[in-house]
């Protein structure tokens, strides 16, 4: 399995700081953002990458990060997301990279406590389709939000009013290689964009989707409180200390 580290955007959100570099290059605690989710990736055996970033800065990640070998991959490779298209679009640009095999997919303003290992495992027993990982959190609103049906997940919801859940979905995800032939039939949402919520949908529609929990915690870094939530989460707990 290939791991895709999605990067790109202009971090609007986090402006001033982000006229100057990549909202992925800002500090959590004590290392850049980016390091997070290559770790993420590294820790659950995963040793080729294919980092996706855009903007004005994205040379700076070659400068930052060279080829890998530091974090303990085998490679590490570059694409360039041309504007904010969304997550979908932006995974696209993977088609390639992935030569019709699986791959762990992370946003990379994702952080977690404990490896996702046991995700892994089990996409690998699944044998195909989708898997994607679930986090109980008190703002659920801000992500995509399953609707269940018992257990089984009928319907994801993306920043719903009133979320019919407290789950969210973490932007870690698992997809087998039909994930490009879905993106492609993608029309943008009001908001502009290709949407990952109507991907996992279409898996949902084919009865391909499962599901497993995060355990420890999980935060995104995307707006000043979750960027402070995350640095002190880090700070507290040592998890910048899990290499």
């Amino acid at each position: 399995m290939k791991g895709v580290i999605l990067a790109g955007g202009l971090g609007t959100r986090l402006m001033p700081c982000t006229k100057i570099t990549n909202k992925h290059l800002l500090p959590v605690y004590d290392r850049p953002m980016v390091h997070y989710p290559l770790r993420c990736l590294v820790n659950a055996g995963i040793d080729e990458v294919l980092l996706v970033t855009g903007g004005n800065f994205a040379g700076d990640f070659l400068q930052l990060l060279g080829n890998g070998k530091e974090f303990g991959l085998k490679d590490l490779h570059y694409t360039y997301q041309e504007g904010e298209g969304g997550i979908a679009d932006a995974l696209r640009l993977a088609d390639d990279f992935a030569d019709g095999g699986p791959i762990a997919v992370v946003l990379g303003d994702n952080i977690v406590e404990r490896s996702i290992k046991p995700a892994v495992d089990a996409y690998r027993r699944q044998g195909g389709g989708a898997r994607i990982l679930l986090k109980q959190v008190p703002d659920p609103q801000r992500f995509g939000v399953p609707v269940f049906d018992g257990e089984r997940i009928v319907r994801i919801e993306e920043k719903p009013r009133e979320p019919r859940s407290h789950f969210a979905v973490t932007g870690i995800y698992f997809y087998d290689h039909q994930v490009f032939d879905m993106i492609g039939t993608l029309k943008p949402s009001d908001r502009g964009e290709l949407e990952i919520s109507d991907v996992n949908n279409m898996y949902l529609e084919r009865d391909q989707l499962e599901w497993s929990e995060l355990t420890g915690w999980w935060t995104d870094a995307g707006t000043w409180p979750s960027l402070l939530r995350a640095s002190n989460l880090v700070a507290e707990s040592g998890a910048n200390k899990s290499e």
